[in-house]
């Protein structure tokens, strides 16, 4: 059995699967709020109520987290959750929960689950990702995650947002320290935003996406500005990586119209005469995060490093 833990922002989800990749069992409990004691708790809560679901001992866990771990000081880093910024994660976690953890990005996690057995497969290169309260991705290479010389591998979310016009190139601060990333204009609380920056008394990006489809010009007028700067932030990742396979996940993965769209405007930013990259939505859905981070252990057991190192920044998913 492999047990997997995605720690959100709201919400901690657990699941077990069985060796095939089946869910056996699955339970959710809300994040504490700013709470990192309470996160850890809430953690080990879930792992005791999986484990009495299953009549199976939990003797390793995998975690994806917001953020990542620091390879130079253990600690993690990089978290929108920030109460979990410059705490040791990986440490508390094994101590409360009493067997080996390995913890990855959340948006590592679910890179992994849709290139083991989802709309990644069978390629060598997968991007996924997180379009949600935050905007992250993860990276795939032949089964393997990529975590990169700095623990950062897949942070597009903090580029800047490629071509600014004018009214864009102001920016919007991060909560980085930065001002005009791409999280700032593509997460699903920025699309409300540029949204009310419109005219539109837009709630969330629901409210906007339902009004869109119910052919309010605002709202459309919106919808068109995030698909552009979506194309935009994506044309850069194919003239980077150029990956097989683009995923997308989180909440606004969910709004159909957005594949058709963003097909058509990637041409613009790409530098190639054809593009075989495809742009597509989740296998597994909201459920990829939470099986991806179960696949962080292979059933023989080995360890496989995660953090930087000699043999680091690869860790083979299991076929």
């Amino acid at each position: 059995m492999r047990f997997g833990i995605d720690l959100g922002g709201t919400k901690i989800e657990g699941a077990v699967l069985d060796e095939e990749g089946g869910v056996v069992a699955r339970h959710r409990l809300p994040t504490p709020a700013g709470d990192y004691g309470g996160t850890v708790a809430a953690v080990a809560e879930l792992v005791g109520k999986l484990e009495a679901m299953t009549g199976q001992k939990c003797l390793k866990a995998g975690i994806g987290s917001p953020g990542a771990i620091s390879p130079a000081t253990g600690l993690m880093k990089n978290c929108n959750s920030t109460c979990l910024n410059a705490r040791p994660l990986l440490h508390d976690l094994e101590s409360s929960l009493g067997c080996p953890v390995r913890i990855s990005n959340d948006a590592n996690c679910f890179a992994l689950s849709e290139a083991q057995d989802g709309a990644g497969v069978g390629v060598d290169t997968v991007f996924g990702v997180i379009l949600g309260t935050g905007v992250g991705a993860g990276i795939v290479v032949n089964g393997k995650i990529l975590v990169g010389a700095n623990a950062i591998a897949g942070e597009w979310g903090h580029n800047p947002l490629p071509s600014p016009n004018v009214m864009e190139s102001a920016g919007r601060a991060c909560y980085c320290g930065r001002s005009g990333c791409i999280e700032t204009w593509l997460s699903g609380p920025s699309f409300a935003v540029d949204a009310r920056a419109g005219g539109f008394t837009a709630r969330d990006a629901v409210h906007v996406v339902a009004a869109m489809r119910q052919g309010d010009p605002i709202a459309i007028a919106a919808f068109e500005r995030y698909v552009d700067r979506l194309a935009r932030a994506l044309g850069t990742v194919i003239n980077t990586l150029d990956p097989d396979v683009i995923v997308l996940g989180g909440g606004l993965s969910n709004v159909a119209e957005l594949y058709g769209r963003v097909a058509e405007l990637i041409p613009r930013y790409v530098f190639s005469d054809t593009i075989s990259t495809r742009v597509v939505p989740p296998v597994h859905g909201d459920s990829s995060g939470v099986r991806g981070a179960a696949w962080l252990w292979p059933s023989d057991g080995e360890p496989r490093q995660i953090g930087p190192g000699p043999k680091a920044g690869l860790v083979q998913a299991e076929r």
